[in-house]
């Protein structure tokens, strides 16, 4: 059985993961409105992943027999200020989420929950593409923007193509729904 402390964690982590999707919602409509079609659905792309993370951390807790709070979770950023708010608030939200996965991984380690630690594994090398996504796509953003055309065009060439599912994940609930 997981512990205590290391599912208390988990479901806080559960509104964080859903708290980043609600966020990479709002700068998905940002760029929608600006005519930044790219950009969008980009966005909108992460907003669906952050969710299936939440949906992987709620089924590992309903198979562990423990208890699954599905939280509220405050409000996202709506109003930018330019092309590079979003994706730079999005860099900070990576970085703070890859804190967030370290600590989980800190909380298993020390209280001996082994099954635990192995499912943060997955997260943890999840978040360094995750951070490295978004530290590319700012420095890119910052260098066009100026031309945002340039940056729909720097999206078109390196993220045209959806990526194949990991067969590493951890099952998310919902099974099929959740990996739309």
């Amino acid at each position: 059985m997981a512990a205590a402390r290391f599912v208390e964690r988990l479901n806080e982590q559960i509104a964080n993961e859903f708290a980043a999707s609600q966020q990479y919602i709002a700068a998905a409509v940002y760029y929608d409105s600006q005519t930044l079609p790219r950009l969008a659905a980009f966005f909108y792309e992460q907003a669906v992943e952050e969710r299936n993370h939440a949906m992987m951390m709620v089924r590992y807790l309903l198979d562990a027999d423990v208890h699954v709070a599905i939280p509220g979770v405050a409000a996202p950023e709506t109003e930018f200020g330019d092309v590079v708010a979003p994706v730079a608030l999005a860099l900070e939200q990576e970085r703070r989420v890859s804190e967030q996965i370290a600590a989980l991984m800190g909380v298993a380690r020390d209280e001996g929950d082994y099954l635990s630690e192995q499912v943060v594994q997955w997260f943890l090398k999840e978040q360094i593409e995750e951070v490295a996504t978004m530290s590319s796509l700012l420095a890119v953003t910052e260098r066009s923007s100026q031309s945002p055309m340039f940056i729909e065009d720097y999206l078109a060439r390196e993220h045209a193509a959806a990526s194949a599912p990991d067969p590493t994940a951890p099952p998310a609930a919902g099974g099929a729904l959740a990996t739309a």
